[in-house]
């Protein structure tokens, strides 16, 4: 039996979730049934995180276990069975122990705001109003001081906590109405980013003060924060794993 890593990407719009869930079409679940047929023994794939409902990745990393040697040919073969919404850039051997989630040390995620309409931008998130984008990232520099964001997790999740170190926040203007929010953690909190970015967005339209920005943070209560902005413009961008886990570097 071999452990594999297998880089993916995914457009998310019409998939409940990277879950398997009990009554909706997971990406998840779509990579089992057609990583089992093709090696014609049963697979599951764990991946590095569970991305919601309607959520992108332009990088996802997920493992799995076959007797069956994985190769470039089942890339080959993966691509011509999967939708078109799914597509697999390699699989590489790890060692045993190597984990998709548990042996990651970081997680970035891209979010994206338009300030106008386009017909074009279905990966965006139309913000009309004026924002100051100094001030958000000003905001999310605050970010940097704390490790417990309970205020901008999903309830009654089943974590054993809700720390997570982040290393990067900034938005950076692509276009002049396109910009993006880049964040780096060693983890994230379910509905996490969607959450600080609803808030950052409170901020940068003068509803909310860097000082009450900082109290939100400290409160440690999901209410307190703004709203979680949709998930059609959120993407999982990189996954980093030490070397050690892959067999090359032995």
């Amino acid at each position: 039996m071999q452990r594999y890593f297998m880089y993916l990407s995914y457009d998310g719009a019409r998939y409940h979730g990277w879950q398997i869930q009990p009554n909706g079409m997971s990406v998840q679940e779509v990579l089992n049934k057609a990583l089992s047929t093709l090696l014609r023994e049963p697979i599951e794939v764990t991946g590095a995180g569970r991305t919601d409902a309607g959520v992108n990745a332009s990088l996802m990393v997920a493992h799995f276990d076959a007797e069956q040697k994985a190769d470039k040919q089942l890339v080959y073969r993966l691509n011509r069975l999967l939708p078109q919404d799914i597509a697999i850039h390699k699989i590489v051997p790890v060692k045993t122990d190597a984990h998709a989630r548990f042996s990651a040390t970081s997680r970035t995620y891209h979010y994206y705001i338009v300030t106008e309409k386009s017909p074009f931008e279905h990966y965006t998130y139309r913000f009309p109003q004026p924002l100051n984008f100094d001030l958000m990232n000003e905001a999310a520099a605050i970010l940097f001081d704390y490790t417990d964001f309970t205020s901008f997790s999903k309830l009654h999740t089943d974590v054993k906590t809700n720390n997570c170190r982040i290393t990067f926040a900034r938005w950076e203007k692509m276009t002049p109405t396109k910009w993006r929010f880049t964040i780096t953690a060693d983890r994230f909190l379910r509905n996490m980013v969607r959450a600080i970015v609803g808030t950052l967005l409170d901020v940068g339209r003068g509803v909310l003060t860097l000082q009450q920005f900082r109290e939100i943070i400290e409160k440690k209560d999901r209410c307190s924060a703004g709203m979680s902005v949709p998930g059609n413009a959120l993407f999982l961008a990189n996954i980093t794993y030490p070397d050690h886990v892959f067999i090359e570097h032995e």
